[in-house]
C-alpha cells in the first residue's frame, strides 16, 4: 500500500534526517533504505530545451550480472567505449542515442540521464544546488514527478527528507501539488508483470559519501515489459533475462533454437524477435512503439521519432532464417506461449509442441537448446527434479551431438545429473533466486 505524505508536512524539523557532526564519517545510517515518492507538479512546458546533439551522461540500468551483455549490445548500436559499473553501463551520447537505446536494447531495464552531480552534507547545500538542476527539461505536461532516493554513508541519511526537499524545489519553480508517496524498487519480486500505473516522471537520486547524483529516467515502464507476455505461468522469466540467455549462450539466429521446457514461451519469442531484427521497443503486432518517458519531455521530436520507428518496422525480417521450437509437457503452457507469441507478432516463426523432455525431437542440423528448467526451490521437490535433469542429459547424449545446451540453473547438484561439463556464463537473480547461465557443447 502506498502512503502519501504532503510536502512540508508539519512536525518535521529543519535538520531531520541529517547525521550529527560527531558521527564517524562514512558510517552508514541506521534504517537506510531506497524508496520512491511520486509528486504532482503543475507547470507549462518550457519553450527551450537541450539541443539534440549535446553530449549527455547516460546509464543503462541492468540486473546485476548482465552488465557485460548490455555493454556488448551498446557497442553493436554504435556506442563508443561503454563503461561497465555495478548495476549497469555508463556511456556518453545524445538524445538520439537515448531514443535508440530505448528502442533497441534487449537486456537493459532502464536508460537514464545523469542530469546533476554535486556534494551535499547539509540540507541547505542540497536545496541550493538542487535549484540549479534543469528539472523542467524532463517534466512533461501535465507536469508530474516522482523520486526514488537511496542514501548510503552520507550525513543526509533520511531518504524521505531528501525527497521532500527536492519536491519543494520543484514546487517553488513549477507549482507542486499533492505531496509524494513511497513505493518499492524496480527489482521487487512482484514487479514482473504488474503494469506501472504511475506515469509521472521518475528521478533517481543517490547519495553516497555525501555526493549526490540525480538521474532522469527516459524509459518509463521497465524495458522488459514488451507488452506480449500477458499469459503468465507459475515461474515467469523476464524478457530481458531471456534475451540475455540467448546472447550469453552465443546463439546465432541462423541456427536452430529449441526450448524443451518453454513455459510462457519467452525464450522462443525473444529468439524469434532477434532472428527477425525486431526492435523490442515496438509493438510489432500493432505496428507502433510503446510509450516511453522521454516522449513527454520538452524537446521530444515526434516527427523524428516516428521516422525512426517506421524505419525499424520496415527493417524487420518477414520470417526467421532457422527453426525455432517451443515445447512443454503442460498443455496450458503451450496455450499461453502461443498467445504470447501472437501478441509479439512471431507466432508464425515458432513451432509449438506439447510433450515431455523424453519425447523431444530435434532438427537434423545442430543448433542451441536454451531453457529455464525448474530450480528445485520454488517448483517441485529436488528429488523429483533429479530425474528430470537426468532425463534431459540422456536425451542430449542420444540425440543432440554437436548441439550447445544452455540452462538457467540454481543447483549444481541438479546440473551434475545432466552429465555434461558446464561452464558458467553469468550470475544473476531470477525472482529473488540466485541463478547462473551455464552452457556446454554436447560431444
Amino acid at each position: 500500500m502506498k502512503r502519501r505524505i504532503p510536502v512540508g508536512a508539519p512536525g518535521r524539523k529543519r535538520d531531520a534526517g541529517t547525521k550529527k557532526r560527531g558521527r564517524a564519517a562514512g558510517k552508514a545510517a541506521v534504517g537506510e533504505r531506497s524508496v520512491e515518492r511520486p509528486a504532482v507538479v503543475r507547470t507549462a512546458k518550457p519553450a527551450t530545451d537541450r539541443a539534440p546533439d549535446v553530449a549527455l551522461s547516460l546509464f543503462a540500468i541492468t540486473a546485476p550480472g548482465l552488465e557485460g551483455i548490455t555493454a556488448d549490445e551498446l557497442r553493436a548500436l554504435g556506442v563508443a567505449a561503454p563503461v561497465i559499473e555495478p548495476g549497469g553501463v555508463a556511456f556518453t551520447g545524445t538524445l538520439s542515442d537515448v531514443y535508440r537505446a530505448n528502442l533497441w536494447l534487449r537486456t537493459a531495464s532502464r536508460v537514464v540521464i545523469r542530469i546533476a552531480s554535486f556534494h551535499a552534507s547539509e540540507f541547505h547545500e542540497l536545496e541550493r544546488r538542487a535549484k540549479r538542476v534543469p528539472w523542467e527539461r524532463y517534466i512533461g505536461v501535465p507536469a508530474r514527478a516522482r523520486f526514488r532516493v537511496t542514501c548510503r554513508k552520507s550525513r543526509l541519511y533520511h531518504s524521505d527528507a531528501v525527497a521532500e526537499r527536492l519536491a519543494k524545489i520543484i514546487e517553488q519553480k513549477h507549482g507542486l501539488a499533492g505531496g509524494f508517496s513511497m513505493a518499492g524498487a524496480d527489482d521487487g519480486p512482484s514487479d514482473d508483470d504488474a503494469p506501472d500505473s504511475d506515469d509521472a516522471q521518475l528521478f533517481i537520486v543517490r547519495l553516497v559519501n555525501d555526493e549526490v547524483t540525480i538521474s532522469a529516467d527516459s524509459s518509463g515502464e521497465l524495458l522488459h515489459r514488451r507488452g506480449y507476455r500477458q499469459a503468465v505461468l507459475k515461474a515467469p522469466l523476464r524478457e530481458t533475462l531471456a534475451a540475455a540467455m540467448l546472447v550469453g549462450s552465443r546463439w546465432r539466429p541462423d541456427m536452430p533454437l529449441v526450448d524443451p521446457m518453454c513455459g510462457s514461451g519467452t525464450i522462443a519469442i525473444e529468439g524469434a524477435m532477434i532472428a527477425r531484427a525486431m526492435a523490442p521497443g515496438i509493438d510489432h503486432a500493432r505496428g507502433r512503439s510503446r510509450q516511453f518517458a522521454f516522449m513527454q519531455w520538452a524537446g521530444f521530436d515526434d516527427r523524428a521519432w516516428s521516422e525512426r520507428v517506421a524505419s525499424a518496422i520496415a527493417g524487420a525480417g518477414a520470417t526467421t532464417a532457422s527453426t525455432i521450437i517451443a515445447s512443454d509437457r503442460d498443455a496450458g503452457a503451450i496455450v499461453a506461449a502461443r498467445a504470447n507469441a501472437e501478441r509479439a507478432g512471431v507466432a508464425g516463426d515458432i513451432e509449438f509442441r506439447q510433450g515431455a523432455v523424453s519425447a523431444l525431437e530435434l532438427p537434423a542440423s545442430p543448433g542451441w537448446i536454451v531453457s529455464n528448467p525448474p530450480y528445485g526451490v520454488r517448483v517441485g521437490e529436488t528429488g523429483a527434479l533429479r530425474n528430470l535433469y537426468a532425463q534431459l542429459g540422456r536425451v542430449m547424449r542420444d540425440r543432440a551431438r554437436g548441439w550447445t545446451l544452455a540452462l538457467l540453473a540454481a543447483d549444481r547438484a541438479l546440473e551434475r545429473q545432466v552429465g555434461v561439463r558446464f561452464e558458467d556464463v553469468f550470475r544473476v537473480s531470477n525472482g529473488g533466486i540466485p541463478v547462473r547461465l551455464v552452457k556446454a557443447l554436447i560431444d
